[in-house]
């Protein structure tokens, strides 16, 4: 007998016909139907999970009695109540790896938009208003030299340092729980404590996980620390940054702009930010092109298949719950 999948989120076709070769799989709304009362429906059937954005934990997963695994598409995992997961000893997969070099290249285009106004000046630009040379209240500022600080210098850090080191020649420092001696020796980066790193960064991108430690990470205190021409870029979680404090700094003009991929509340809607030219808006796009969600998709159902089969996941983020059976 075939295991039964619960999908969460919308899956591709290829995914859909690769998963039904193996599992018999349910797609909530797959019919036009209510996805919410076909979800619950289907979860007491459940050996495992298969999705993204949805929180599950204690209150929702209480009906999920044969559930072994949960499988996110995604490296982050802060949807996802860990410790009633080891409590019931459910595995829980992420994605890691797989989308570092895309959601690198966004950041760092996050970081070159808001140095030079990219989006502003598209907009200024289509509604008609380059009527004359351009003069020097619309101009940005140069990228190539100025010194990066990276807060959390894991997978994707270390590759916005890449861009900024090799592509830009620009100075890197970085702060986390960590030394990375052999980062420090191929990027020449320099460790900072996480003030002194904001003092002295021209541009700080924040790449850490969102924990207990990094909730609210950068507030008032944090923000009035950088320098007044410095750029924020936020790729990481909305939560680790006090949104509020970030508007009220841009509005005061303590620091120059920002650039923003992920907010506290999700999606973004009537915010303040939206009427600042300095502040670049994404719609939390950073893994998003086809190449890298296809490949966060099969690595999703690799660690799927092979919990259900028995196997420890290739991405097993609770190993202490493994118990090789």
């Amino acid at each position: 007998m075939k295991n039964t999948v619960l999908a969460f989120s919308r899956l591709n076709p290829a995914v859909i016909e690769r998963l039904q070769a193996h599992v018999e799989l349910i797609v909530p709304g797959a019919d036009g139907g209510d996805v919410e009362a076909q979800f619950a429906a289907a979860l007491p059937r459940a050996h495992g999970l298969l999705g993204v954005g949805r929180r599950l934990g204690r209150a929702n997963l209480q009906a999920a009695e044969q559930l072994q695994v949960i499988s996110s598409i995604s490296v982050g995992y802060d949807n996802y109540e860990l410790d009633y997961l080891n409590e019931r000893g459910i595995l829980l997969t992420n994605t890691p790896d797989v989308l570092t070099e895309s959601t690198a290249d966004l950041g760092f285009a996050l970081l070159m938009s808001a140095a030079r106004r990219v989006a502003e000046l598209d907009a200024w630009t289509k509604a008609g208003q380059w009527q004359r040379t351009v003069d020097p209240s619309l101009f940005g500022c140069d990228v190539h030299g100025k010194t990066l600080g990276i807060i959390g210098l894991g997978n994707i850090g270390a590759a916005i340092a890449r861009r900024g080191r090799f592509g830009f020649n620009m100075p890197v420092l970085y702060s986390g729980n960590s030394r990375k001696p052999a980062l420090e020796q191929e990027l020449g980066a320099q460790y900072r404590g996480l003030d002194a790193l904001l003092a002295e960064a021209d541009f700080v991108c924040i790449v850490v996980p969102l924990s207990a430690q990094t909730r609210q990470l950068i507030g008032r205190r944090e923000l009035a620390l950088m320098k007044p021409g410095a750029i924020l870029v936020n790729i990481a979680r909305g939560a680790v940054l006090d949104e509020a404090a970030l508007i009220e700094a841009l509005q005061q003009g303590r620091i120059r702009g920002a650039g923003l991929d992920v907010y506290e509340q999700e999606p973004l809607r009537d915010s303040p930010l939206f009427a600042m030219g300095q502040v670049v808006t994404l719609p939390h796009i950073g893994s998003a092109t086809h190449e890298t969600r296809q490949a966060m998709a099969d690595r999703a159902v690799d660690n799927l298949l092979a919990a259900l089969a028995g196997e420890r996941p290739r991405d097993l983020v609770n190993p202490q719950v493994w118990r090789g059976v």
